[in-house]
């Protein structure tokens, strides 16, 4: 081994010294690590920095924007109120959920999957009166195993195929991975229904319960053709919201008195919610409501750009004395209220009508400039943010559904390359409105392109020093056979993936696992595919993966945890890779 592929085996021994044990960020770790191969000269420019020009990092950054457009849409809470229902146990409560979240992260980058079901998932779990920490992890793991199944449900897919294009003239196709990734994902189901609810702690997460403070009344109305009509309450998801209850109803103009969890809405009944400012919030995520009072359609401002602000009127506002309607208060200030507290207590005299007061707190809908225009200004003694979000455009679900379906289609029956079929699906989202222009660098992880087109560097340093082949020789130094071959590398890049990120783990090991089918002399191909699952597969550290990072605060949870199910979680994952990747791709 020459002085070089030391050189690089110290480089990469520091780089996972330094992401485990200090707090600096990857894309710096690997944007340095890439500097001092050039540096040394172990790798020209054009070689360090490769990975930002290759296909399946350029992919990935497509898709973020793909997946924007449904977030905006709301298409995929409009998926998963359809899917989860009210499951009456535990066992149903994991088979609600598990199969779908899998079946979303096949077609949706698993990062963006648990993002958007996370707040769900924790509402869901307050109306079940289950912990949340029984779902969190379910949720994170299925994301996971549910990228497997397609070429585009996770990046680490999209990067092995990167590379299977530029060392071996590859390319995979849409549901190429699918004959491991979906029996892993049924399985990994399976073993979630049967065992999580023993495995998995009973804890209280990092949500904060809302113990008073502000009431307010709103209304909401039940769209005629919406999804709401003809349910019961229950049925609807009315009956435990976690902010608010529904304290009345009325009915063609007359109210209803008996509101029971079996009551059936009809179209135009106008509902009355008490509770707190997130209350509004909740229930704009309810597809088949609108707020009834002050008519939020004709507010002039993109869904997108709207977020939710409460602001208490101060001695200077312009419409003191007057009735909401009289001061004109949508047309002089884009906002629209959606309540009125006084004193604290909530008014529930219709809104246009109530007469504006020094001290009186509005819930308004409004744009997201609306706070930094009047924050400072003496119309509002206060004002702020309730959430950032903005309210869904359900209207435009559809749209990015199709969309996403058309995506996945092109590539499948290959008219088109994925990276070719993922930008013209984040064209046509800007184009038909499911995203605005505006949003689109916003949507990108930037830190996540940088580590995954970095550790590109890493990769080919392994390869052109001779590094991974040294790594491979030393590793086959024990005798087994292709097989054996197969499960060490399983190994290794499961001990990676853990220490690393998922994708700088598969970067890492491929060229060593081809190194390995070189030496034993089998096919390439299912040791890539084997490197592609195994680097997802990171369920015992919840560092290795994002997604489990991100579950880990809301469910309250300790790396003890993770451990606890994720040990064998690893095992079934390896036993059904292990079996079924020979058998399709053989050895």
């Amino acid at each position: 081994m020459g002085l070089d592929a030391i050189l690089t085996l110290i480089i990469v021994g520091l780089v996972l010294v330094v992401l485990a044990a200090t707090r600096v960020t990857a894309d710096l770790i690997l944007l340095g690590a890439a500097l001092s191969l050039m540096l040394l000269g172990i790798l020209e420019p054009a070689e360090a920095f490769a990975g930002f020009s290759n296909p399946g990092v350029i992919t990935v950054a497509v898709l973020y924007v793909v997946a924007a457009g449904l977030t905006e849409t709301g298409a995929v809470q409009w998926i998963t109120q359809n899917l989860l229902g009210r499951p009456k146990t535990m066992r149903g409560v994991y088979s609600r959920m598990l199969l779908p979240i899998g079946g979303l992260s096949a077609v949706l980058n698993n990062t963006t999957v648990v993002a958007m079901l996370i707040p769900a998932i924790q509402e869901w779990a307050a109306q079940l009166r289950i912990p949340a920490s029984k779902l969190l992890i379910p949720l994170s793991y299925m994301a996971i195993l549910g990228g497997t199944v397609t070429l585009i449900g996770t990046s680490t897919n999209l990067v092995v195929d990167g590379l299977l294009q530029s060392e071996k003239g590859v390319s995979l196709r849409m549901f190429d991975i699918a004959a491991v990734g979906l029996p892993l994902t049924i399985i990994g189901a399976l073993f979630l229904a049967l065992f999580g609810n023993r495995l998995l702690p009973d804890r209280q997460g990092a949500l904060q319960q809302l113990e008073s403070a502000r009431e307010y009344a709103v209304e909401f109305g039940v769209e005629p053709y919406g999804p709401v009509a003809g349910k019961t309450v229950e049925a609807a998801g009315l009956r435990s919201l976690s902010h608010g209850y529904l304290a009345s109803l009325e009915r063609n103009h007359e109210e209803v008195v008996d509101v029971s969890p079996d009551t059936v809405l009809e179209p135009n009944d106008v509902l009355l919610f008490v509770g707190a400012p997130e209350c509004a919030s909740e229930l704009r995520g309810v597809r088949g409501l609108n707020p009834n009072g002050g008519n939020v359609d004709k507010l002039q401002i993109r869904h997108s750009q709207r977020r939710l602000v409460e602001a208490i009127i101060g001695p200077d506002f312009g419409g003191l004395g007057k009735s909401v309607k009289e001061c004109k208060f949508r047309s002089n200030y884009q906002a629209v209220i959606l309540s009125i507290s006084r004193s604290g207590e909530m008014i529930r005299e219709k809104i246009g009508d109530v007469k504006l007061r020094v001290g009186d707190t509005l819930l308004l809908e409004t744009g997201t400039d609306f706070v930094r225009r009047y924050r400072f200004r003496r119309d509002f003694m206060l004002v702020s943010n309730i959430t950032e979000k903005a309210p869904a455009n359900f209207r435009k679900a559809p749209w990015a559904i199709g969309i996403l379906i058309a995506m996945v289609l092109l590539n499948a029956f290959g008219v088109l390359e994925v990276i070719e079929a993922a930008m013209l699906a984040a064209t046509a989202m800007i184009v038909t409105g499911c995203l605005s222009p505006g949003n689109i660098r916003r949507q990108i992880d930037t830190q996540v392109i940088i580590v995954i087109a970095a550790s590109f560097a890493l990769g080919a340093a392994m390869v052109k020093t001779g590094a991974a082949q040294y790594i491979a020789m030393k590793m086959m130094e024990i005798g087994v056979g292709p097989w054996g071959a197969l499960a060490l590398v399983f190994l290794l890049t499961l001990c990676f993936t853990e220490l690393l990120t998922n994708n700088a783990a598969a970067v890492l090991v491929f060229p060593i696992a081809m190194s390995v089918a070189d030496t034993v002399g089998a096919n390439f191909m299912p040791f890539a595919i084997t490197v592609m699952v195994a680097a997802s597969a990171s369920f015992i550290i919840p560092i290795g993966y994002q997604t489990n990072l991100m579950v880990m605060g809301p469910g309250g949870y300790r790396v003890s945890d993770f451990v606890r199910i994720g040990v064998p979680m690893s095992l079934v994952t390896a036993a059904v890779t292990l079996t079924i990747v020979p058998l399709v791709w053989p050895l």
